[in-house]
């Protein structure tokens, strides 16, 4: 039987602000090796095609991550069945229910293999190992979930309760489910592990199209209907399904823990079966993780290339670019970025979403984004910022150009540092070289297109009343934006 795999790309990552952010968050971010958490996660699934049939991959992603998620994909050459757009977050049962409903239009039962954006896995030969255990089992109709054997009491993970009692196929042990735990307290995680029965849950689980949604008509009938819903009524471009925006902000919020896992086993424990595994595996939700799994210094720091500790213990300390130098602390995580600086207990990294809540409620731009913001053609920073004035670094991707657009309330000056500019002014088209600069005055409509296979980079400066993002009118996108 074909396997699918399924890839949840829409969190936004919250515990490890202010390194991601709403905008951009963890599961596209470089934060173990030179390649994104998204892109390290379709690289695991290569290989696995000599041992079993397996289609491309399918995304779920918000919808403001659709451009981020395609060229990361296009980045490793990495083939998709498509990208489902979410316009809110509706939490993994919705997500894996439109997934399922959109592959059983186009097979008549596919295996699916649900797995989360934003996991590490070092030891990936025994992770596709289980997953080739489980797909014995899945044939017959069982639903499966990829159990994680704990090595220490942790808060910050659900945990699941098995039945010792075992079936044993290539050295991997198969065990029935008891229970799904949520994230306990100190104590509580501490008698899980002396118990020996408990696994961590890593929120992978594997089973048939067909299955998932028979239990979801039977625990959630209203949910199917939203998802189903939202499908009808959405929109296919290209690569990218859009769901429609009413109906999926309808669905109700559940997680298949919750949603189906838990009323399943109130009713037949034996249709859920875990595989308890060793295969260095994290979630990386919080600081505390990275720290967990990152390479230490002889005093137990993670330090990187930019950052210097002395008489320091026990910390993790990153930044971004600028040296940052830390004497004699222990047991803090210290983050760096352009615009911000974290300092927390690696004990309370759990509660940097606090953080990230309190700048929501006082309406500043740093949860949503960096000084760096991502668009689909490339990239802009802002480096100088006045009263009617804003200079900008703008760098466009090879093959990439803007909006033909305008503006009401400001004029532009752009200057090239590197590689050749095409300008569209009005009706002009003309090039610019290094050390070139021409002037697009207010109202003009205009365009900037980078034609060559190099990266191009330009300086711009604004000056007018108003130097909004939303003072802009587009004529024409090659990435359909109004």
């Amino acid at each position: 039987m074909l396997l699918s795999p399924i890839i949840l790309a829409g969190g936004v990552g919250t515990r490890l602000w202010p390194l991601s952010r709403e905008h951009y968050p963890k599961q596209f971010i470089n934060l173990i090796n030179e390649k994104s958490m998204l892109q390290n996660t379709l690289n695991r699934l290569r290989g696995l095609e000599n041992s079993i049939e397996v289609s491309s991959p399918l995304i779920v992603c918000n919808e403001v991550h659709r451009f981020l998620v395609a060229d990361q994909c296009e980045e490793i050459q990495q083939s998709l069945d498509s990208i489902i757009l979410e316009s809110v977050g509706r939490n993994t049962a919705p997500a894996l229910t439109i997934a399922a409903l959109k592959l059983t239009q186009a097979h008549d039962d596919v295996m699916m293999l649900m797995m989360p954006a934003d996991h590490v896995i070092k030891n990936i030969a025994i992770f596709q190992q289980a997953i080739l255990v489980a797909s014995n089992y899945v044939e017959k109709d069982y639903l499966f979930t990829f159990g994680i054997s704990p090595d220490y009491p942790d808060t910050g993970y659900g945990y699941i309760h098995f039945d010792k009692e075992k079936d044993k196929i290539n050295d991997l042990t198969v065990n029935a489910v008891l229970g799904f735990k949520e994230k306990p307290n100190k104590e509580t995680a501490k008698q899980y592990i002396i118990a020996g029965d408990y696994l961590w849950n890593s929120g992978i689980f594997m089973m048939k199209a067909s299955v998932w949604l028979k239990k979801m008509e039977q625990y959630n009938q209203d949910i199917v209907t939203s998802c189903r819903e939202a499908i009808n009524k959405g929109a296919v471009d290209s690569q990218f399904l859009r769901l429609d925006a009413k109906a999926f902000a309808d669905c109700r919020s559940e997680s298949i823990d919750i949603g189906v896992m838990e009323k399943l086993l109130a009713d037949y424990s034996e249709q859920v079966l875990t595989i308890p595994i060793d295969m260095g595996w994290s979630d990386m939700g919080a600081w505390s993780s990275i720290w967990q799994h990152g390479e230490k210094d002889a005093n137990n720091n993670c330090v990187d290339e930019y950052a210097l500790a002395i008489d320091t213990n026990n910390s993790l300390i990153r930044s971004d670019g600028r040296l940052l130098a830390v004497i004699g602390c222990d047991d803090l995580v210290i983050v760096d970025t352009a615009d911000v600086t974290l300092v927390v207990d690696k004990n309370k990294t759990q509660d940097v979403k606090k953080a990230v809540e309190q700048l929501k409620a006082n309406n500043r731009s740093e949860f949503l984004e960096h000084v760096v913001v991502h668009r689909p053609w490339g990239t802009y920073q802002s480096v100088e910022q006045g009263d009617n004035f804003q200079v900008k670094k703008i760098v466009v991707k090879p093959g990439k150009k803007l909006s033909l657009q305008m503006h009401h309330k400001r004029a532009e000056h752009w200057v090239v540092v590197k590689g050749i500019a095409t300008v569209t002014r009005d009706d002009d088209v003309f090039e610019l070289k290094e050390n070139e600069s021409t002037f697009i005055p207010l109202g003009a409509k205009h365009r900037l297109e980078n034609a060559t296979s190099e990266p191009l980079e330009i300086i711009e400066v604004q000056s007018g009343s108003y130097l909004g993002e939303d003072d802009i009118v587009r004529f024409d996108d090659d990435f359909g934006r109004s």
